[in-house]
């Protein structure tokens, strides 16, 4: 079973063989521009492959590859037309999922949270992003992680998730195993590089926006004014996350948490809510979180090792688009 995280430094893979670590690689944007096969290439060296969980970008209900249409790709992507022939987004996504499309190779597209059903629909209102796909993905490498820490099932397990990537911020919130509220991307807190929850009517005063205005504006951005703005920003969605859905524990992940500064800071942030953890890597795994928990669910979804943790999380009942809880124009 492979796992990808298509992130917007590197595309992760990892390799599952009966439920263990066998292979991963992290290719570059660059390095894929200049061998566009290399994609394939690595998966045809890892053969035969029973499932390959995709990059999903803002995910897709289980969509398989042998179904996949050019909505899905617009689903996932979610650039508008007249920015789609630039450098917008992840760099290479939209390439890196036609190749596997037009593989073959068995692929599944993974839901974000908005199209999963233990999120309540009036959390959904108004909303795109509850969680990208590979944000799902990490809070499921997070469930494997608590449930190996404290026993039990995965049902036993109640806790948040603070995932802090190379430009967004993700808080996900998994009550009794299943993931059922999130304040993520343009919708959360401060992140590394992204201003976090827009006002409207700033969008509004500085529109026409573009896809990249939502890569800038974080802590990278606000000089001396961003080490407080983050941690007060990441401060107040946590707590009002957990006033709706008490938790006593939170997972720290993602690559800007990695950083020492970023990671003390959002550290101090957290700690008063609870006991704060580093999410922990599978046995002798090294590529990002998210292609590590997409393995998991690779391999669920084949009825592997991890099946009962596809079955919690509700993954098989996920369903509708992520522009359903729009409100009318």
């Amino acid at each position: 079973m492979v796992g990808c995280d298509p992130g917007t430094s590197s595309l992760d893979l990892l390799l599952l063989v009966d439920g263990g670590v066998a292979e991963q690689v992290r290719l570059t944007p660059d390095e894929l521009r200049a061998e566009p096969a290399r994609l394939l290439a690595v998966l045809n060296e890892w053969s035969p492959i029973d499932l390959i969980a995709g990059p999903s970008g803002y995910g897709l209900p289980l969509v398989r590859g042998e179904e996949f249409q050019e909505t899905h790709l617009e689903l996932m992507s979610l650039v508008r037309p007249d920015e789609r022939d630039q450098r917008v987004g992840v760099a290479g996504f939209r390439s890196w999922v036609k190749r596997l499309v037009s593989s073959g190779l068995p692929v599944v597209f993974l839901p974000g949270g908005i199209h999963l059903p233990s999120i309540p629909p009036h959390r959904k209102v108004n909303a795109i992003d509850m969680g990208t796909a590979d944000k799902v993905a990490v809070a499921a490498l997070a469930l494997w992680a608590d449930r190996q820490t404290h026993g039990g099932t995965y049902t036993d397990s109640t806790f948040a998730v603070v995932e802090l990537g190379s430009v967004f911020a993700a808080i996900l919130v998994i009550s009794k195993g299943q993931l059922v509220d999130a304040s993520a991307g343009t919708r959360g807190p401060i992140g590394y590089r992204s201003s976090g929850l827009w006002d409207g009517e700033t969008a509004y005063w500085r529109s026409p926006l573009g896809k990249n205005n939502l890569y800038r504006g974080g802590l990278l951005d606000l000089g001396p004014l961003g080490p407080d703005a983050f941690f007060e920003s990441l401060t107040k969605h946590v707590a009002g996350l957990r006033a709706i859905t008490p938790f006593d524990r939170i997972f720290l992940s993602g690559s800007a948490a990695a950083q020492s500064a970023v990671g003390a800071l959002a550290y101090d942030a957290l700690v008063p809510f609870g006991e704060v953890i580093s999410l922990p890597t599978l046995r002798g795994s090294w590529v990002k979180h998210a292609a590590q928990g997409a393995a998991l669910l690779a391999d669920g979804l084949a009825d592997g090792t991890h099946s009962d943790l596809v079955g919690t999380l509700r993954l098989r009942e996920s369903g509708g688009t992520v522009l359903d809880y729009l409100g009318s124009e």
